[in-house]
């Protein structure tokens, strides 16, 4: 390859100032991310405000409804794939990777979800983000009866979180963590260390 022939190369092969923009701003937002992470709740509680606010503006503008509806129907998947083991217990074979426990004295084997909280935050952030700038322009005005659309999303919620909620009692499995396990005996096994 000869000097700029690569994507965001100049001539002269430095990269162009475009470039270099856009890079940097990649770099400060994944810092801000980075920063943002042991915050979960003021993530999730920023998140709430910023649906609020979109919320509040499709209702005084009394339009937009097939974009909220769309921005149900994603959140609904990414909530699905939050509550859903990495690997589907439904579709391994006896002794074929890990699985979680399915009787009482099967070692413990903690939760790993398919889509993990920051992900599941920052993913659903960034849609009430794009569902927010779709309400700026008329094309995506699509005219429908609401109604109908608050129904049909009820509907699916429902059917898709009874299936999700029989794979949990089928697989025993619990998505939620109420902090790590503790055992109460007469001994403390720190006392082995101390002497």
């Amino acid at each position: 390859m000869s000097e700029g022939d690569s994507a965001g190369e100049s001539i002269h092969g430095k990269p162009s100032v475009v470039a270099a923009f856009f890079t940097r701003v990649g770099q400060v937002y994944q810092s801000w991310l980075d920063k943002s992470t042991p915050f979960y709740a003021m993530r999730w509680a920023g998140t709430l405000l910023l649906t609020l606010v979109y919320m509040i503006r499709v209702y005084l503008l009394q339009g937009w409804y097939i974009v909220t509806y769309a921005l149900g129907i994603y959140h609904l998947n990414l909530f699905i794939a939050f509550l859903s083991p990495k690997v589907d217990p439904s579709l391994l074979e006896e002794d074929e990777g890990p699985s979680l426990p399915t009787k009482q004295n099967e070692e413990f084997r903690p939760f790993i979800r398919r889509l993990p909280e920051f992900k599941f935050w920052h993913s659903a952030t960034k849609g009430i983000v794009i569902a927010m700038i779709c309400t700026f322009f008329d094309a995506f005005n699509v005219p429908v009866f609401w109604p109908i659309l608050v129904m049909y999303f009820i509907m699916l919620f429902c059917i898709t979180m009874k299936r999700q909620i029989k794979h949990m009692v089928k697989y025993r499995y619990l998505p939620f963590t109420h902090g790590k396990r503790t055992y109460k005996g007469k001994e403390d096994t720190g006392k082995a260390f101390a002497s």
